[in-house]
């Protein structure tokens, strides 16, 4: 276990290990753009998604029941499918990114949405503002809270989630888990999956400090 040890620590300092096409900096790069790119897509559908029924109160029953469902999708198994439909490409990776981000983030949006105070939606109603401005000026500020949870927990599953683009040929820090797996080479399937546990862990750090600092002034909200 020792040697196991130090054959990672090794690898993960190696020089010559973070250089190159297959290198660390260049897999963790590619990470990020499939972590970052499948969140601002998830958030671009879910996002309105959620406001729109938290703001209704329509809908709610589906949109809810429908992000559960998504979040029992084997990831892998729908990387398969899509794959096998539509040939190799990065559109089966994203697809189940964003299906595996979508439900946090409409949940959350929803929990924050329906969280406000309804006093304070009849004071901004009693005030002259029509639906979309309570929506937008009223609602949606103070359950940005919320919001920013949903869009935190939906970013680091997904970076998590990620390493299924090596499942299809494609990069990322999962290169090294898959192939590691292939070689049976232990030290490189352990040093992908601290990687993507590093970053996971970094990001969600660093994503709960801005949030503490961007709202620390408002009361503790839970989703």
């Amino acid at each position: 276990m020792y040697e196991l040890f130090k054959n990672l620590g090794s690898w993960l300092t190696s020089g010559a290990q973070w250089s190159g096409s297959d290198g660390i900096a260049h897999r963790l790069a590619e990470h990020l753009q499939y972590s970052l790119l499948a969140t601002l897509i998830a958030a671009a559908i879910g996002l309105p998604l959620g406001l729109l029924i938290g703001h209704t109160g329509r809908g709610a029953f589906l949109a809810i029941n429908l992000a559960s469902f998504g979040r029992a999708l084997p990831t892998v198994g729908l990387v398969v499918l899509v794959f096998l439909a539509s040939g190799l490409s990065m559109l089966p990776v994203y697809v189940a990114l964003v299906a595996l981000a979508v439900p946090s983030i409409v949940t959350n949006t929803y929990a924050g949405m329906t969280a406000v105070d309804p006093d304070v939606k009849d004071a901004a109603r009693g005030q002259g503002m029509r639906g979309h401005q309570v929506m937008l000026q009223v609602e949606l500020p103070l359950a940005l809270p919320l919001i920013m949870t949903g869009l935190r927990l939906a970013l680091i599953q997904v970076v998590a989630t990620a390493t299924v683009a090596a499942y299809v040929s494609f990069g990322g820090l999962g290169r090294y888990v898959f192939d590691g797996l292939a070689q049976r080479d232990l030290v490189q399937v352990l040093g992908g999956a601290v990687l993507v546990a590093a970053v996971a862990i970094a990001l969600d750090l660093a994503l709960s400090g801005l949030q503490r600092l961007l709202f620390r002034h408002r009361p503790a909200q839970t989703a």
